[in-house]
């Protein structure tokens, strides 16, 4: 599964102008949704993965963190044309937060809370 992620600010806003600039086919499935860390932690490892799926996908933030009052814009396109996706978010503290259901065709953000 190929998710891609911006960072809010300066670098992500050229990102995305980049990324909108490109010539993308009628029907791509680009679902962006921006994830929210309000824990107080700092998020290590962030999984999603759509319904149907067996097992936890790659790690979305790879060797970058989410510090807690940051956010993140992903683009949950994986091609497979599912709208409901399951979340797992690994904080620095060693808590695991999962969340079930989520419909990213119609969510725009997600926030994790305390």
């Amino acid at each position: 599964m190929a998710f891609r992620a911006i960072k809010a600010g300066l670098g992500g806003a050229i990102a995305a102008a980049a990324l909108a600039a490109t010539t993308l086919p009628a029907a791509a499935l680009d679902r962006w949704v921006t994830i929210v860390n309000n824990t107080g932690y700092t998020m290590v490892r962030f999984y999603a993965s759509h319904r149907d799926a067996k097992t936890w996908e790659e790690d979305i933030l790879g060797t970058d963190v989410l510090p807690s009052g940051r956010q993140v814009n992903i683009n949950f396109d994986d091609r497979s044309g599912y709208c409901i996706f399951d979340f797992k978010a690994v904080f620095d503290d060693g808590d695991e937060v999962e969340v079930w259901n989520r419909n990213i065709c119609e969510l725009s953000t997600f926030t994790f809370n305390p």
